[in-house]
C-alpha cells in the first residue's frame, strides 16, 4: 500500500548561506535565515511592523555569525552573552531567573509560548537581556494565562528574535563555547563596527543588580533562616518557608557581622549570576560567615563564592550547565539525582584542600564538580537546583538536610 501523503509540509527550518557582507567588511559571513518561499504564513511577520506587522531582526554573534529572523518583544538592541537552555518547559521561569541578567537566552526546544504568561515567576520581573527562540506561540491556551510572551517581552522592554534555527545556534556555542552577541532591527547593521563591541562586552557586577535593595520576611513558626540574596529565585525561600522556617532575607552586600547578630538558626546562600569572581566584597563576607558555627547550605552562585571564600578556583566552563535534566552523583550514596541547572562556572576542585571541603557530588555527563561538603562545619553547598523551578525536584531533600543541620523542626 502506498503511504499516505501528510496533509502539510514541512518545511526545513534551517537554510545556510554565504552572503557577501558589506562593503566596510572584507570576506564572507555565515548568514542564518527563514526562507520566505516556505513561509507563506508568516511573510506579515516578517515584513516591516508599520500597520501592526513585524519587521526583521537579526542575531550577531561575535564570531560573526549572522542569524535572520523576525523580531519578537521591543525593537530596541541590546548586546549581552549568549547561552542555550534545553528545558522543554519553564520558559517563564527561565525568564525571570535573575541569573541571567546579562544574558540572552536561546531555548533549544522549538515551540514557545503555548501556556502563555502565568503566576510562575521567579522573580517580580524577567532579567534576561534578549530571547531567542525557533517559534512563539502567539495563541497561548492555558487557564491561568494572563497574557502572551510577546505582550510580556514588549511590556518589559526585552528584545527578542524569533524564526531561527535555535538547535544551530546551540551547535555553535557548544562547538565554539559561549559568546557574546547583539539582537538588533537594524538591517544596515556594520560588521566592522559591531564585532569589536561584541567582544568587548563583559556582564560586571551584575549581583549588585539583581538583589533586593533591602530586608524582607517571609513568617514561619519553626527555625529562622538568614538567605542572603545574589539574585535568589523565588522558589528557594518558598522551599524554606514550606518546610516551617521563617526566612530573613537580606541584600547580597550585608555585613556578616549584622546578619550573625540576628542569631539566625541558619543561612542560605542564593543562586546569582555572572562571575563568582566579581565578587571580592562578598567573598570576604562570606569568609567571616564560615568561621561561625551557624549552618550555611548553599545554592549555584552561593557555592562557588563559599569555595572561593576557602581558597579553592573557579573556572568558566565552555558553554555551561542550563536545562532541567542534568543527573547529578550523590558520591556518599552512590544515587543519581535529575536535576535543574543554570551555570556558566564551576568550582575548580584540583584546587580544593581536602582539609577544608571534599566533593559531594558530580555532574554524570562531564564529571564536573556539583557540590561540597566542607569538613568539620555544618556546611554543604550545591551547584544544581533542589528547589527547581523549573525542573525536577528529585533533590529537594536537601532542604531537610538543612533542616537537621539546624536540629530539626522541633
Amino acid at each position: 500500500m502506498e503511504a499516505a501523503t501528510p496533509s502539510h509540509d514541512i518545511p526545513q527550518l534551517l537554510a545556510i548561506s554565504y552572503l557577501e557582507t558589506p562593503k566596510e567588511c572584507n570576506g564572507a559571513v555565515n548568514s542564518f535565515f527563514l526562507p520566505k518561499n516556505r513561509f507563506p504564513h508568516l511573510q506579515g511577520a516578517i515584513s516591516d511592523r508599520k500597520g501592526g506587522n513585524e519587521m526583521k531582526a537579526f542575531l550577531i554573534l561575535e564570531d560573526g555569525t549572522v542569524f535572520e529572523g523576525m523580531s519578537i518583544g521591543s525593537a530596541r538592541e541590546a548586546i549581552s552573552e549568549i547561552v542555550f537552555n534545553t528545558s522543554m518547559t519553564g520558559y517563564l521561569e527561565v525568564l525571570t531567573d535573575p541569573s541571567y541578567a546579562g544574558q540572552a537566552v536561546a531555548m533549544t526546544y522549538p515551540l514557545i509560548g503555548n501556556y502563555g504568561i502565568t503566576p510562575d515567576m521567579e522573580s517580580a520581573r524577567p532579567w534576561v537581556e534578549g530571547y531567542i527562540v525557533r517559534e512563539l506561540s502567539r495563541i497561548p491556551s492555558n487557564f491561568r494565562s494572563k497574557g502572551s510572551i510577546q505582550d510580556f517581552l514588549q511590556q518589559h522592554d526585552i528584545p527578542g528574535i524569533a524564526g531561527i534555527d535555535t538547535r544551530a545556534l546551540a551547535k555553535i556555542l557548544r562547538e565554539k563555547g559561549t559568546m557574546n552577541g547583539m539582537i538588533t532591527t537594524d538591517g544596515g547593521y556594520n560588521l566592522g563596527e559591531t564585532l569589536p563591541k561584541l567582544k568587548a562586552y563583559t556582564t560586571g557586577d551584575v549581583v549588585r543588580k539583581v538583589t533586593c535593595s533591602g530586608i524582607s520576611v517571609l513568617k514561619g513558626k519553626k527555625k529562622r533562616v538568614a538567605l542572603l540574596d545574589f539574585g535568589a529565585k523565588k522558589n528557594i525561600a518558598k522551599s524554606l518557608q514550606d518546610r516551617g522556617c521563617e526566612v530573613v532575607i537580606y541584600p547580597a552586600y550585608t555585613p556578616a557581622e549584622e546578619i550573625l547578630s540576628a542569631q539566625p538558626d541558619g543561612i542560605m546562600l542564593s543562586n546569582g549570576p555572572g562571575d563568582p569572581k566579581e565578587c571580592g566584597q562578598i567573598i570576604q563576607e562570606i569568609k567571616k560567615l564560615y568561621e561561625s558555627d551557624t549552618p550555611i547550605f548553599a545554592i549555584c552562585l552561593g557555592h562557588q563564592l563559599m569555595a572561593l571564600a576557602n581558597g579553592a578556583d573557579t573556572h568558566k566552563m565552555k558553554y555551561g550547565h542550563r536545562g532541567g535534566n542534568h543527573p547529578v552523583k550523590d558520591l556518599e550514596t552512590g544515587r543519581v539525582y535529575i536535576s535543574s541547572q543554570n551555570h556558566g562556572y564551576v568550582v575548580d576542585t584540583d584546587s580544593l584542600d581536602p582539609s577544608i571541603a571534599i566533593p559531594a557530588f558530580v555532574n554524570v555527563n562531564d564529571g564536573t564538580n556539583e557540590g561540597l561538603q566542607y569538613t568539620g562545619k555544618n556546611i554543604f553547598t550545591v551547584q544544581f537546583h533542589p528547589e527547581a523551578c523549573p525542573g525536577p525536584q528529585d533533590s529537594g531533600y536537601l532542604f531537610h538536610r538543612f533542616i537537621n543541620m539546624m536540629g530539626g523542626n522541633q
